[in-house]
């Protein structure tokens, strides 16, 4: 997702405001509503955070988390394709209760160590908690489905990145490509709850761009996620040398996958890639495609 850093209060030119009672708050009375929600968000940190990302995806995941029957290696595939759950799980695996046994930083790695019946109860509940809030994501349902499949493509991309091009771990990879965006989603969440901010997506669409990496740096550190994962994502979006060689650590595939993401499921007009990435990066665009697709339909299938 591109971004950019502007004042908050700066009206942006793309915005369309409606006519209308429900869309007369403009001017400072408009500002007043964005920066009570940029405060409201900050205040919220310091509790349990629940946010929905995409309505279909937490429907489909609860419904299949209710199989009795369901494999270690289903729910593998089903868990890694949600983001907040992805997160809670390996925040869990890596609990005090757990502690001694080193650090979890990959889904499949969470599931292993706390066992089918605690990966079904913590997804299951949060599933459960996303479900009650998605109502109100309703004005904003195409673009919470344009982001979820531009976190699930930039996943396969950090994959495919990792295993071909580096020696990180391509399972942490897919993770970092997934909630990469997470300070998206919640601001997408948070916005839905101003009436005048529903009436106007632009309006919240350039708010996330402006917002969404230091307010998703916010989020994660306080969903105690670790640290070089944070770094990793942290300002994914901000413009930098093209990569020309292999990546170097987390942070470059993330900032890679973004990129490579955005041809195919970008969710807001952004940087188009070509000449950010040099050809080892873009001659991996149709195994990214496969992968992407490979996760998409084994989600789809919940």
């Amino acid at each position: 997702m591109a971004a950019t850093h502007e004042n908050p209060s700066e009206p942006e030119p793309q915005a369309r405001e409606p006519s209308g009672a429900l869309g007369d708050k403009t001017g400072d009375a408009l500002k007043q509503q964005r920066f009570q929600m940029l405060e409201d968000i900050a205040a919220e940190m310091s509790d349990e955070v629940v946010f929905p990302s995409y309505f279909d995806a937490v429907l489909r995941l609860r419904n299949a988390l209710r199989d009795p029957e369901v494999s270690v290696e289903r729910i593998v595939g089903l868990v890694r394709a949600e983001p907040l759950i992805c997160v809670r799980l390996l925040q869990q695996a890596n609990s005090a209760a757990q502690g001694g046994r080193g650090e979890v930083r990959d889904i499949r790695s969470a599931v292993t160590r706390l066992g089918l019946n605690a990966v079904r109860n913590v997804a299951l509940t949060v599933a459960m908690a996303q479900l009650v809030r998605c109502k109100e994501l309703v004005p904003f349902a195409d673009l919470s489905r344009k982001l979820w499949l531009h976190s699930l493509f930039s996943a396969a991309a950090a994959e495919v990145v990792a295993a071909e091009l580096s020696r990180i771990n391509p399972d942490e990879a897919l993770f970092a490509g997934l909630v990469h965006d997470l300070g998206a989603f919640y601001m997408l969440y948070r916005a839905a709850q101003y009436e005048e901010l529903r009436m106007r997506p632009d309006t919240v669409r350039h708010l996330i761009v402006q917002w969404h990496e230091s307010i998703g740096e916010s989020l994660m550190f306080a969903l105690r996620l670790p640290e070089d994962f944070v770094n990793a994502v942290s300002h994914h979006d901000q413009p930098r040398a093209p990569l020309i060689e292999r990546p170097r650590n987390l942070g470059e595939i993330v900032y890679a996958a973004n990129l490579l993401a955005l041809a195919d499921f970008e969710w807001i007009d952004g940087r188009n890639p070509e000449g950010l990435l040099g050809e080892l990066y873009t001659s991996l665009a149709e195994r990214i495609r496969v992968r992407f697709e490979e996760l998409r339909a084994e989600f789809s299938g919940a």
